[in-house]
C-alpha cells in the first residue's frame, strides 16, 4: 500500500504546518492567544478559514474542498505539534462529521455555507454526568410537542460550547436511559431560549462548558438523521473524533520528543550532555519507538474510520484508541522524567505538550473503556 501523500495533500500539509508555525511560534504567543475571551482570537480562526480548512470535509459539489480521512489527519498533526487552540476538533470534526453524515439535504444547504465561511462554529454534546464513555446512557429527553420537540436535560464537558452557533445534542426520544434504540440527534442553536452554558478553561488549555436545557422548544427539522436510531451516527461522529484525536496525539508527541533529545543534547552533567549517557539514549529510542506505533495506528484510523463494516470500524477505532492512550501516558510520563524539574514547569512548552497528552488519553474513551469495546467485539457484541 501506498502511503506516500499525493501533490495536493503534500501541499495541504506544508500550508497548514507553515499556518500554525506562525500563528504560535512560541509558547509566550500561545499562551497571550489565550487570553481572548473564548480562548482564541478570532483573527486565528479567520486564518484557517481562509485556508480552506473549515470546508475541508465536505463535497466540492456543497463549496467544500472534497477532503478525507487522511487530509482531517494532517491538520490535526499540525493542531497537535504546534498545540493549536482554535476549535478544530471540536467543529471541523466532531460537528461538521455529524452534519456531513446526519444531515439532510434542506439541513446541508442551510447551514453548510456558514460552516464553511467559518461563521458558523459546531460542536458535539453527548456526555453526561452519569454516563462516562457510554453513548447510549443518555437521560436528556427530547419529547415531542406539536411538530416540533421539547428538550430537557444536561450534558457536561462540551467542547468549546461557548465558541459555538451550534450543538448536536443527543437525547432520548423513547425508553429507558441506557437502551440503545430511541436516541435521537439534534441541532440547538446555542442562544435559544433555555440553554444555559457555564464556560471554563480545561487544564491542556482548551475550552469547554456544561450545558443545560431546560424546555428547549426545537422545530421538526431539528432532528439530525433517523428520528430514533441516532446511535449508529453518534457512534460515528465519535469514531472520526478518535482518528482526529489519534493524529493530534502524534504531533504532540513528535514534538515533545523532539523537545526532549534536543534537551538532553545540551543538557551537561560531570562535564558531559545527558545525551552521552546510555540508559538515557535507550529511554529516548523508546519514546520514539511508542510514538512511531502511534503514528502507524493514526494512519490505520483514516484507513478504517470509513469502513462500511460498522462492527469491524468500532473495534478497529477502540484499538487505535488503547494505543494511543499508552503512548501518550508514555511518551509523556518520560519527557517529564528525561527533563527533570524543568519538564512540569510551565514556563517550558514541554510541560503543555505533557498536559495536552494527559488530556487526549481520557478523551472520547479511556484504556479501560475501549479494551471494553475490543471484548464486546470479539463476542460479536458491538455488532448488535
Amino acid at each position: 500500500m501506498d502511503f506516500d501523500l499525493n501533490e495536493d495533500q503534500s501541499l495541504l500539509h506544508d500550508s497548514v504546518e507553515r499556518l500554525a508555525a506562525d500563528l504560535y511560534p512560541s509558547l509566550e504567543s500561545r499562551q497571550a492567544r489565550l487570553k481572548a475571551p473564548l480562548g482564541f482570537p478570532d483573527a486565528g480562526w479567520t486564518a484557517f478559514v481562509d485556508l480552506g480548512v473549515t470546508g475541508l470535509p465536505f463535497p466540492e459539489a456543497e463549496g467544500g474542498f472534497g477532503g478525507g480521512p487522511v487530509e482531517t489527519l494532517l491538520v490535526m498533526e499540525a493542531v497537535g505539534r504546534n498545540l493549536v487552540v482554535e476549535p478544530l476538533l471540536a467543529s471541523l470534526v466532531l460537528g461538521s462529521t455529524a452534519l456531513r453524515l446526519g444531515g439532510s439535504a434542506a439541513q446541508t444547504a442551510r447551514l453548510l455555507p456558514g460552516v464553511i465561511d467559518g461563521s458558523l462554529r459546531l460542536t458535539l454534546a453527548q456526555t453526561e454526568r452519569q454516563s462516562r464513555y457510554d453513548l447510549h446512557d443518555v437521560a436528556t429527553t427530547a419529547r415531542r410537542s406539536g411538530d416540533g420537540f421539547v428538550l430537557s436535560g444536561a450534558k457536561s464537558v462540551v467542547p468549546n460550547a461557548d465558541a459555538a452557533g451550534l450543538m448536536v445534542v443527543s437525547a432520548r426520544v423513547s425508553g429507558e436511559r441506557r437502551d440503545p434504540h430511541g436516541i435521537g440527534l439534534f441541532l440547538v442553536p446555542t442562544d435559544s431560549p433555555g440553554v444555559a452554558i457555564e464556560a471554563y478553561p480545561t487544564q491542556d488549555g482548551g475550552r469547554a462548558a456544561e450545558v443545560s436545557f431546560s424546555d428547549v422548544a426545537l422545530p421538526a427539522d431539528a432532528a439530525l438523521g433517523d428520528l430514533e436510531a441516532g446511535l449508529p451516527l453518534l457512534e460515528r461522529v465519535v469514531e472520526h473524533g478518535i482518528a482526529a484525536l489519534a493524529a493530534e496525539a502524534v504531533g504532540s508527541m513528535d514534538a515533545l520528543h523532539r523537545l526532549t533529545i534536543d534537551y538532553l543534547k545540551t543538557r551537561t552533567q560531570f562535564g558531559v550532555s545527558v545525551g552521552s549517557f546510555q540508559a538515557l539514549q535507550h529511554r529516548a529510542v523508546d519514546m520514539l519507538i511508542q510514538l512511531e506505533q502511534a503514528r502507524s495506528m493514526a494512519l490505520y484510523a483514516a484507513m478504517m474510520v470509513e469502513a462500511e463494516d460498522p462492527a469491524a470500524r468500532a473495534a478497529a477505532l477502540a484499538a487505535v484508541k488503547v494505543q494511543i492512550n499508552k503512548a501518550c501516558r508514555y511518551v509523556g510520563q518520560e519527557a517529564v522524567q528525561l527533563h527533570g524539574g524543568i519538564g512540569m514547569t510551565l514556563e517550558y512548552i514541554g510541560a503543555h505538550h505533557f498536559k495536552r497528552l494527559a488530556m487526549i488519553e481520557y478523551q472520547l474513551g479511556d484504556t479501560a473503556h475501549h479494551l471494553r469495546r475490543i471484548t464486546q467485539a470479539e463476542n460479536g457484541l458491538l455488532a448488535a
